[in-house]
């Protein structure tokens, strides 16, 4: 993390200290919560909204350690106890001050966007290099104009790879969080429908996503989805630096990688790529969709001079976030792939081929929620999931909230009517869930993360209600 002198700070932030207070005075982290702050930090007061304004927990912050604290000039009644200094604007501070700080360190960093896959593309690429390389990566949702800085901030002297993620819900975030970590390498996993409610079509969003370009430095690694041709499309009017290296994957051969065949499992995939003498690579993470993942990480991997055995062996040591295809098996012995963290068309087309694809079970489940932002067309999006359900491959629909609804409801052209619930009540869906899993049965949980579905996953796996 962080460690700086008060002076360093100020001069990176055209700050004034108040008082007497030696500006010789060390503080190592940054923390913008007293719940986390540990002692030592530096305290950076963040006005969130009407609703929050981190003035006020400045002086908590000194009860609990912390060195000195920011203070916004046009806030009131600054303590005059403890050392404060005064800047413009705290947020804008966070920022610089993690940019300058992420410069004078001779870390590469990985800047990672897309609208479905960023976390486990993230995950698998830091799985590789740290095989290889001293590895500091996003930690949970730490990647938007708040959660980046401090992430820059949380890297060590001595970190030589950061895999930093990066999340939007506008135009113009992405671009902010890649002029503030210079990334060597970015990667766009895909465009898909999220945000379409802020940002209106596809199109919007693609750009939105390619202004990971914009702090790209020069002769960089652009690593993208090739079977996406909207970011072709756009390329050429977006901000981006000079001679830049582009490499393009996907499941074709139109790409520089893909994959010449995939052998699924009960608990992941063995897959070759298009080089000569491919390893036999496996991946312990379920999914045709997470092999097309595996090849940018692989792709920066090579470009980064990780070996072919630290390769295979970084894919395999690979541990994901949770709740994003998780197995968890019920208290009945049934097999949940907990895919509930969010949701959108496209992430639960895929979360349902892979239903789809695995054999060997009783009976198949899906268990799916709203999928939100969608904008204007929300209602088409559920309904065209509801007509892609196959009778062939599913025994049961259960649908929870107002959108689903319309999943439950084009599903049933297809499927009689014991086959397929909608429920706006879920501890009701719960109940007749665990009535009817049983043993050999396979239940995929899959919607978006205001719909809380991880509380399916955790009744059938503590087998109450």
């Amino acid at each position: 993390m962080i460690k700086r002198s008060l002076e360093y700070m100020i001069q990176v932030l055209n700050g004034e200290i108040a008082g007497d207070w030696s500006t010789s005075l060390q503080f190592h982290g940054v923390s913008t919560d007293t719940r986390t702050l540990q002692p030592g930090n530096l305290f950076i007061p963040l006005d969130i909204g009407d609703r929050y304004d981190g003035h006020q927990f400045v002086l908590d912050a000194f009860a609990k350690g912390a060195v000195a604290a920011l203070w916004q000039k046009d806030r009131p009644d600054a303590p005059t106890n403890v050392p404060i200094i005064y800047v413009e604007d705290t947020l804008i501070s966070l920022q610089e001050l993690a940019k300058a700080y992420r410069l004078e360190l001779s870390v590469r960093v990985i800047g990672i966007t897309g609208s479905n896959g960023k976390t486990t593309t993230k995950d698998i690429v830091a799985a590789i290099m740290a095989t290889t390389y001293k590895v500091h990566k996003t930690k949970g949702n730490l990647n938007n104009h708040i959660g980046l800085p401090l992430t820059l901030l949380q890297l060590s002297e001595e970190t030589e790879m950061a895999i930093i993620e990066m999340g939007m819900s506008e135009r113009g975030e992405i671009e902010l969080l890649s002029k503030l970590a210079a990334p060597d390498v970015a990667i766009i996993s895909n465009i898909g429908e999220s945000h379409l409610l802020q940002l209106g079509s596809r199109d919007e969003i693609a750009k939105a996503k390619l202004e990971i370009l914009a702090g790209l430095r020069e002769n960089g690694l652009f690593v993208y989805n090739g079977d996406e041709p909207l970011i072709e499309r756009f390329l050429p009017e977006m901000k981006q630096p000079a001679n830049i290296l582009r490499f393009r994957f996907g499941s074709d051969d139109s790409n520089d990688f893909y994959p010449v065949v995939i052998l699924s499992e009960q608990e992941g995939s063995y897959f070759q790529i298009n080089i000569e003498k491919s390893p036999n690579f496996y991946l312990p993470v379920l999914g045709h969709h997470n092999v097309i993942n595996a090849l940018s990480a692989i792709a920066v991997a090579k470009y980064m001079g990780v070996s072919d055995a630290d390769l295979v062996k970084g894919l395999r040591s690979l541990e994901m976030t949770s709740m994003r295809i998780e197995r968890v098996i019920a208290a009945n012995k049934a097999l949940i792939l907990n895919d509930a963290y969010n949701a959108s068309p496209t992430s639960m087309r895929a979360a349902i081929r892979l239903l789809e694809e695995m054999k060997g079970y009783t009976r198949k489940f899906v268990v799916l929620g709203d999928m939100l932002e969608l904008g204007t067309e929300e209602i088409a999006f559920h309904e065209g999931i509801g007509h892609e359900l196959q009778p062939q491959h599913i025994d049961f629909i259960f649908t929870y909230g107002t959108l689903a609804q319309y999943i439950a409801e084009a599903a049933r052209t297809r499927f009689s009517a014991k086959q397929v619930h909608w429920f706006t009540d879920k501890a009701e869906m719960i109940r007749q869930l665990q009535g009817k899993v049983s043993e050999g049965d396979l239940v995929l949980v899959k919607g978006s993360r205001g719909m809380k579905l991880e509380e399916v996953v955790n009744a059938l796996k503590e087998g109450v209600q």
